[in-house]
């Protein structure tokens, strides 16, 4: 078995090279197919994923593997958590926002991760015992104090049921009535590497899966920030619910979302 550090290095040239693919195919026309509800799934993700797959069962034979398509496969103590491109809503209609995650665990915990955002020119990595680092400098979060100085995403996405869509409208209104800005990216890695690049002061997910937020959970938290359920106990990878901020700003942020 590779070390972490081989793992990571490893896990860094794959997502280059899926973000890479995802980038080509962009200039041509999408195979885009219903799944849930309005949500999508184009052949773009899937060539993406067939080249992570492919990437990492060379580099770690035997791990476990649980990704956004192809579902979970393998057993065992080491597994990885892949989201070959997160954000598919975004890249579809041909905006930027959207990455390649790749999260290397042993026994549940993330000790490795990398999030790639070709079009925004973002690379995160997080290894167990060095932390964080975004673009080549170490993570930090932001100093914001406040709410009221805040800049804060919430995810509002088309796999959400009508009373779902409710909840995230009410936690819109809530932040629009108290934040200095209210954002709607649905990009959820890149914008938690944007928590832990103080980019964004905090990130709202109501209805979270576990693909897309796995490799960089550890990212927020390295760089000084928390991230919680709305009770504000620790949030894992199975929670739904994740609160990811800079940790300044956390408990007035959960005040402000109690009733949700």
């Amino acid at each position: 078995m590779p070390s972490y550090e081989e793992i990571l290095r490893g896990a860094v040239n794959i997502a280059a090279d899926a973000a890479a693919t995802l980038t080509r195919m962009r200039s041509g026309p999408r195979d885009v197919n219903r799944k849930e509800l309005r949500d999508v799934v184009t052949d773009a993700d899937l060539a993406s994923e067939r080249l992570v797959l492919d990437g990492i069962r060379k580099l770690t034979p035997g791990a476990a593997i649980l990704s956004e398509e192809a579902g979970a496969s393998g057993g065992g103590e080491e597994r990885w958590i892949v989201d070959p491109l997160d954000g598919t809503v975004n890249y579809a209609g041909n905006l930027p926002w959207f990455s390649v995650t790749l999260a290397y665990q042993h026994r549940g915990r993330t000790v490795a991760g990398v999030v790639h955002a070709p079009l925004v020119g973002l690379v995160a990595t997080y290894l167990e015992g060095a932390g964080a680092v975004v673009n080549g400098k170490p993570a930090a979060v932001s100093a914001t104090s406040s709410v009221a100085d805040a800049v804060i995403s919430v995810v509002l996405t088309s796999h959400f049921t009508p009373p779902e869509v409710s909840r995230a409208a009410s936690a819109i209104r809530v932040l629009g009535e108290h934040a200095r800005g209210v954002r709607i990216i649905v990009s959820g890695g890149l914008e938690m590497c944007w928590v832990a690049s103080a980019q964004l002061d905090a990130f709202v997910s109501l209805k979270a899966d576990v693909v897309s937020h796995a490799a960089a959970m550890p990212l927020v938290r390295a760089a000084g920030g928390r991230i919680t359920r709305l009770d504000g106990s620790d949030a894992a990878d199975e929670d739904e619910v994740r609160i990811a901020s800079n940790g300044l700003l956390h408990e007035e942020l959960l005040f402000l979302l109690r009733d949700l």
